[in-house]
């Protein structure tokens, strides 16, 4: 299990984060066939939402669409594919297989696939890290299991068994599943435990997207100053893919971004985590609240005690949104923008609206002095997934959407009472 670097900074485990998922490349394009021809493989496009946008009034308005990542098809693909290669990275090493190009890691040596069947790679997740690193750790030959809670969707738990993962499926929720796999994982010395609730490297990972933004913002002439301030809304689930963006995202910009998280109303496990206090963990379950929710990957009771104190003093703040909340924005964001995300990504593109419109929101931006700077901002809402959904789920999806249609036009108007 990563350990803390207390005050450390992680620029340097960003770095290295970097690196592995720029040399990966070549392996995941020999390995995944529909990544060849793609001059980058964990790079997500940054795409304007002009008809949402006008739909909601709200201007220069952008999604960061890790649903459209090839492979694991959602955000958690950089975090769950860097701790995977750093582990190969270091069997490899000690094995004594070196690079045999520069270009060629030495976990693609000959001989890799090889020795690294003698080792295990266990992960618990309620279904987006758990592709993430079964996708990957399986590709490069490990023995792969992927421990799978209550909220996981059926064809996720198909598709990693399709690709030769073992899924072993519990009646409890997440943290369940990741104490499940724990135990497993420390029973066996050849086997590494993917920890999502104190992994550096996964943290690293999703930090590494943040430079990632940065390219795309100035490619694209956008400037991020106090003048020109940079609103971000990341989906939160235990906390490690937002507090990796965000740490990343304070490391390039400073003051001048504002990171918001989004949870669902049945599971805000961080939002609860910091109004109780860092150093104290505590659970949804512990206020009454079920943790049952659609969007499956948000459906966490306890928040990660590794990225909550962490962040802080960093996540400019937390809102909730319920299913049928989600749902409608689903729809939203289908109808008007032809895009297919998750629930759980839906959730981001409420962010806007939040800020703009809620007396919350509004107050956070008469705090901040924000007033004279809003018509400048960027506000970008960051997809989790969506891409690998079946056409059947969605179906059903947008079926049970269909009941929910207009709460969010709803929940617009009271905020104006």
């Amino acid at each position: 299990m990563a350990q803390s670097h207390g005050t450390r900074a992680y620029q340097d485990d960003i770095a290295d984060a970097q690196r592995r998922l720029r040399e990966a490349r070549h392996h995941l394009q020999d390995a995944f066939p529909v990544t060849r021809g793609r001059a980058t493989v964990v790079e997500s496009p940054f795409l304007a939402v002009e008809n949402l946008a006008k739909r909601w009034n709200i201007p220069h308005w952008y999604i960061k669409a890790d649903h459209s990542l090839p492979i694991a098809g959602s955000i958690k693909a950089r975090g769950g594919f860097n701790e995977v290669l750093a582990f190969a990275e270091r069997v490899a090493a000690e094995n004594g297989l070196a690079r045999t190009s520069t270009e060629r890691p030495n976990y693609t040596h000959s001989h890799a696939r090889s020795v690294f069947s003698h080792y295990s790679v266990v992960v618990g997740s309620t279904g987006n890290l758990g592709l993430s690193v079964g996708m990957i750790a399986s590709s490069l030959g490990f023995r792969t299991i992927v421990h799978m809670s209550r909220d996981a969707k059926t064809w996720k738990k198909n598709l990693l068994r399709a690709n030769g993962v073992e899924v072993v499926e519990h009646a409890g929720d997440y943290s369940i599943a990741v104490q499940q796999g724990r135990q497993a994982a420390e029973a066996d010395p050849k086997c590494h435990f993917v920890d999502d609730e104190h992994s550096i490297d996964l943290f690293a990972g999703y930090g590494a997207a943040a430079a990632e933004l940065g390219s795309q913002l100035e490619k694209r002439g956008i400037v991020v100053d106090d003048d020109h301030p940079l609103f971000v809304y990341v989906p939160c689930g235990v906390g490690g893919a937002p507090g990796g963006i965000t740490y990343g995202l304070k490391s390039l910009f400073g003051r001048s971004v504002h990171c918001f998280w989004a949870e669902p109303s049945a599971s805000p496990c961080m939002l609860l985590q910091l109004l109780m206090g860092v150093h104290r963990p505590v659970s949804v379950y512990d206020i009454g609240l079920d943790n049952v929710t659609e969007a499956d990957g948000l459906a966490v009771g306890s928040a990660s005690p590794f990225v909550a104190p962490l962040m802080a003093d960093k996540v400019s703040g937390i809102f909730t949104a319920n299913d049928g909340h989600m749902l409608d924005m689903m729809l939203n964001a289908h109808e008007v923008e032809g895009l297919q995300v998750e629930p759980s990504a839906a959730i981001a593109f409420l962010g806007p609206l939040f800020l703009t419109g809620s007396k919350e929101g509004r107050h956070y931006v008469q705090a901040q002095g924000l007033g004279r700077a809003l018509p400048n901002a960027t506000h970008v809402s960051w997809t989790t997934g969506g891409s690998l959904v079946p056409a059947v789920e969605w179906h059903l999806l947008y079926e049970r959407a269909e009941a929910f249609r207009g709460q969010v036009m709803a929940l617009v108007d009271s905020w104006k009472q």
